[in-house]
């Protein structure tokens, strides 16, 4: 098992920056992509960024440029920069940890709250 925390959401004005953090504790060797997803009122749950143990990374169209992801193995924590926030960028952030072997169901984190007001 997998336990997943997010830390650093909030409200900031377009334009702003916010910094996410996901703490992971458990069986770490089980996972190895990690990454963020997001979800709008009224919208399905959507992809913002991952990142594996190697540190190769992946983003949405939407944030590329404004968004970097970054992980810290021996913390066993995953971060997002945003940057250029915008009221676009506004939702509920979970954090996930893709299982090593398949079949077995992704780890999520309760989520934090991002709100980007114009």
């Amino acid at each position: 098992q997998v336990q997943l925390v997010e830390s650093g959401g909030g409200l900031v004005q377009a334009g702003g920056s916010l910094r996410l953090s996901c703490k992971a504790s458990g069986s770490m060797y089980s996972v190895n992509t990690m990454g963020w997803h997001r979800q709008a009122p009224g919208k399905q749950r959507e992809l913002v960024a991952e990142i594996d143990r190697s540190g190769d990374t992946n983003y949405a169209n939407a944030v590329k440029g404004r968004f970097t992801i970054s992980r810290d193995n021996s913390k066993d924590t995953v971060y997002l920069q945003m940057n250029s926030l915008e009221p676009g960028d506004t939702g509920a952030y979970y954090c996930n940890a893709v299982a090593v072997v398949a079949g077995t169901p992704d780890y999520w984190g309760r989520g934090t709250q991002v709100t980007v007001s114009a």
